[in-house]
């Protein structure tokens, strides 16, 4: 499988090949050879339709009946390639060639690339395109980059302070206490600490401890399982009693969540039922629509557990079975690689739910959760020992 942009006699191509066969996509118009203009490149696909829109105007194609997921396991390349023997054939035309130019802002799956010298895993021949000191976004926030003897100054807006005009005034002296966030509030010329896990109170400076947590809205819990290595994959099991007013929200989602092949496992609440997806590796969605079950946003205590064997997934509420699935009877893949990462209630500060999950899930969870259990522990997770913000006692 394969994913290449490339420019070829002055036009933009996207060419990706998903197991079956290449698709290519040609903008409608050449670039501007002149070497002064940027270009706005957007380029992708989502399943097996692809899109490239070049300063606005976009281009897509859809692939034939087949696969829909990218499954290459190679490192990501920008501007060329440490070898052409890593170049797929069908990749590019006629002979590939690295490119000769400029490129900044390069974005992934919504994760901004950082191009200096120590981000990347390596490169070679490359310089400053600016040719100064001063670069493409060397001052945040608006900011105005100088060149002085001894390297470069930022010039801030009145609301910005620091080197790069990286901190907020409101912020430049707050109270939040111990790993809180400062979330400057300009129109009230003020700020709010946004607690960490574990920690409470206006300027989060108590500690505290809970076992029932419980979220706002802008919370989540980001917890590691000390015995993924050990793990049979092929059976997996997550069970958790959750309560909510809510009609929408993600309740729990095993697995990283960084790009789209990732293997996960996900519950939530979709129009006031209870949904669960689970991807294996080709990403097939399994979502329970029941009338019966919409009571689940009825503010009481519910519980759910979803097994997993294999391909077939059981589902049960309040202890009963409501779905009984084989999802792949070819059993192509059988195990849950969600990485030993599950995330409750949301993901990271900045990371929106229907972003990660793809629009599978739409919100973040407000509500309450406990007693989670993972495959057959003996022993409920200890969420205090996982990270996480802006949750709360929910006892």
């Amino acid at each position: 499988d394969f994913l290449c942009v490339s420019l070829v006699n002055g036009f933009v191509q996207l060419r990706y090949n998903l197991g079956d066969k290449t698709v290519t996509l040609q903008t409608l118009h050449k670039v501007h050879a002149n070497g002064n203009t940027w270009h706005s490149l957007k380029a992708g696909r989502v399943g097996n339709e692809g899109y490239l829109d070049l300063d606005g105007i976009n281009v897509t194609q859809k692939a034939g009946p087949g696969m829909n997921a990218l499954d290459a396991h190679t490192d990501f390349f920008v501007g060329g390639v440490s070898s052409l023997n890593l170049v797929n054939a069908v990749a590019v035309e006629n002979e590939p060639m690295g490119f000769t130019g400029c490129i900044r802002e390069v974005v992934v799956n919504d994760r901004e690339l950082k191009l200096t010298v120590n981000d990347p895993k390596g490169g070679a021949n490359v310089g400053d395109c600016d040719g100064t000191v001063c670069g493409y976004t060397v001052c945040k926030n608006n900011g105005t980059c100088q060149i002085g003897n001894s390297g470069f100054s930022c010039s801030c807006p009145q609301e910005w302070i620091g080197r790069r005009c990286e901190q907020s005034i409101h912020c430049a002296q707050h109270r939040c206490g111990p790993q809180a966030l400062c979330v400057p509030q300009p129109t009230s010329f003020s700020y709010v600490c946004v607690c960490a896990l574990g920690w409470s109170g206006k300027y989060c400076d108590s500690k505290i401890n809970f076992f029932i947590a419980q979220f706002t809205g802008s919370s989540y819990i980001k917890y590691t399982d000390p015995s993924y290595g050990d793990r049979d994959l092929r059976y997996s099991r997550i069970a958790l009693n959750f309560t909510t007013s809510q009609t929408e929200g993600l309740i729990a989602w095993m697995g990283r969540g960084d790009n789209e092949d990732d293997d996960f496992l996900g519950i939530g609440l979709a129009n006031g039922t209870l949904k669960v997806v689970i991807n294996l590796g080709e990403r097939i969605s399994v979502p329970l629509i029941h009338s019966k079950y919409s009571t689940c946003c009825d503010e009481r205590w519910h519980f759910v557990t979803v097994v997993q064997n294999q391909t077939c997934i059981k589902v049960y509420f309040d202890e009963e079975l409501i779905l009984f699935e084989d999802i792949d009877p070819h059993r192509k893949y059988t195990a849950l690689n969600y990485g030993g990462i599950c995330y409750f209630g949301g993901f990271e500060i900045g990371r929106k739910v229907n972003t990660v999950t793809m629009g599978l899930f739409q919100k973040e969870f407000i509500g309450k959760i406990k007693d989670i259990v993972l495959f057959q522990d003996s022993k409920k997770i200890q969420l205090m020992r996982a990270e996480g913000y802006n949750v709360y006692n929910g006892n």
